[in-house]
């Protein structure tokens, strides 16, 4: 089967959103883009142009589900975080891909932030693909059953434990997405400034006090091993390195998986640690930070050009 030029830059764009949100990385989705159709040219299904789609997603969906098995595997600790990805190459492609429907449990928007790929982390692989493909993408169960190549009660019982699993993350959704990335915003020039001015008791006000530090490095560069918890203990560390660093370190807004972070730019750093990273961070209702995302890693940094 051939695939005319115009058909292979749609499913190469159907792809990488399918994979992204399966794996959370961006390198290892380009990498499963790349074999699948690598696969496809060696051993292409029969049947019209239209009809390899199926055969396409699940190709990248068995990949992707064996990406996921070796991090996991190697995973030693539970300081992971997605690979950030700008809005603008968000927008590129996801240009000419086939929305989701609207009554879909998530919207595509949703299912690139960093709250949902973190929440997908207590899914299993095949939980994971299963919720992304009904649930996200809205599949029918006989669809999803179909390009598994699983039972549809197989489908119905993944699926429902998987949501289950979810219910923590659909707790804490929020119904007006455009105040909550505006309070985001709000929230991250206040760190920022507060940071810089070293104003200690405003942190202490803004940050929840079981607040949790996540900081990856993914074995690149230097990072902490494992979440920090607590107000005292996040504070500490904050204070500590703005006061090593703050003259050398220069900050940026950017809007990454459709929300509000920061980018941070470092000059003479210490052997192996991080020249530049990003900050996502998690707030309450009350724009209380309950949560600091940090990538260290300069792999999971690549599609930030600014």
């Amino acid at each position: 089967m051939n695939i005319s030029a115009p058909a292979y830059e749609k499913y190469k764009k159907s792809l990488w959103n399918l994979t992204y949100r399966i794996t959370g990385n961006a390198a290892d989705s380009d990498d499963i883009v790349q074999e699948t159709f690598l696969r496809f040219l060696q051993n292409s299904p029969e049947g019209s142009e239209d009809q390899c789609k199926p055969w396409l997603m699940r190709v990248a969906t068995n990949l992707s589900i064996d990406k996921l098995r070796q991090r996991k595997r190697r995973q030693e600790s539970q300081a992971w975080l997605p690979s950030p990805v700008p809005d603008d190459f968000l927008e590129s492609i996801n240009s000419n891909v086939e929305s989701a429907n609207p009554s879909a449990r998530y919207d595509l928007q949703e299912s690139l932030s960093f709250a949902f790929l973190l929440a997908m982390e207590a899914l299993s692989p095949s939980q994971r693909v299963i919720l992304i493909l009904r649930d996200v993408l809205d599949l029918s169960v006989q669809e999803t059953a179909d390009l598994l190549q699983i039972s549809e009660i197989n489908v119905k019982v993944t699926l429902h434990r998987a949501r289950k699993i979810m219910q923590a993350f659909d707790k804490t959704r929020t119904k007006d997405r455009k105040n909550n990335l505006a309070r985001t915003k709000h929230v991250l020039q206040s760190f920022l400034t507060l940071l810089e001015s070293r104003d200690i008791s405003g942190l202490q006000k803004l940050l929840a006090k079981d607040v949790v530090l996540i900081a990856d490095g993914n074995k690149e560069v230097v990072a902490l091993k494992a979440p920090m918890v607590g107000r005292e203990n996040v504070m500490r560390l904050l204070v500590r390195l703005n006061e090593v660093y703050s003259s050398t370190t220069s900050a940026s807004f950017l809007s990454l998986n459709g929300e509000p972070a920061l980018l941070f730019d470092r000059k003479n750093v210490r052997e192996g640690h991080a020249t530049r990273f990003t900050l996502h961070c998690q707030t309450d209702e009350n724009g209380t930070i309950e949560r600091l995302n940090f990538v260290f890693a300069p792999g999971k940094l690549a599609l930030i050009k600014t």
